[in-house]
């Protein structure tokens, strides 16, 4: 079953392993933006740990994107998922200052939550998909943003947030421009995604560096 091979973007037409170009190629962007925030992360254990999951997720998504399979899926989705929970610890205990325990427990909310938020924008809007979790995402971080408007913090996340939306948009137009423009746009998905996880890992450095000099 993990063996198993689907077609799931516009760019793909068959099962040979270099059917997706574009999409395949594209996630050198996740490593290039580790590769970028890395010197930033000096000395921040959780920041650092956000990098190379950065660096994991374009080869996950790399992956996927060539083998095609379910275990390939797997390996796209679990990195970004690692990387979305260590956020959010790290963005509970140094954002708003809460004890590591209520960290801890946002963490084990998250699914929860993501599962509860795809279902309610799913009864809103059916055509959403798998999308409607990523957009659970962009709106916790915009929840976060607004907890700490006003801060440059506050201004980075909600920045973040923003990306993100454009990104889904270009992730959600994969198939309905298909017909018109065989390249998709899925490609587009890992470039505004790269730029937004290095957005925020340096949204992130650059509030612990201020509460460092405070």
């Amino acid at each position: 079953m993990l063996e198993d091979q689907v077609i799931a973007y516009c760019e793909r037409t068959d099962f040979s392993y270099w059917s997706e170009p574009v999409n395949a190629i594209t996630n050198a962007a996740f490593i290039a933006a580790a590769m970028l925030v890395w010197p930033q992360t000096r000395g921040m254990p959780l920041a650092r740990a956000m990098a190379m999951v950065l660096a994991v997720i374009g080869l996950g998504s790399f992956l996927w994107h060539t083998h095609a399979t379910r275990w390939a899926g797997l390996a796209d989705v679990i990195p970004i998922l690692i990387f979305i929970l260590l956020y959010l610890f790290a963005a509970t205990r140094d954002f708003l200052r809460l004890h590591p325990l209520w960290a801890v427990a946002a963490v084990l909310l998250f699914l929860p939550y993501a599962a509860a938020f795809s279902w309610a924008a799913g009864q809103i809007l059916p055509g959403l998909g798998a999308s409607a979790a990523y957009f659970s995402v962009a709106a916790l971080i915009a929840l976060y943003g607004l907890i700490l408007r006003g801060t440059p913090t506050g201004r980075g996340l909600l920045g973040g947030a923003g990306i993100l939306c454009v990104s889904l948009g270009f992730r959600m137009a994969d198939g309905p421009v298909c017909a018109v423009f065989p390249l998709g746009t899925h490609f587009m998905w890992h470039l505004l995604n790269a730029l937004m996880l290095g957005w925020m890992i340096t949204v992130y450095c650059a509030h612990r560096r201020a509460q460092a000099a405070a």
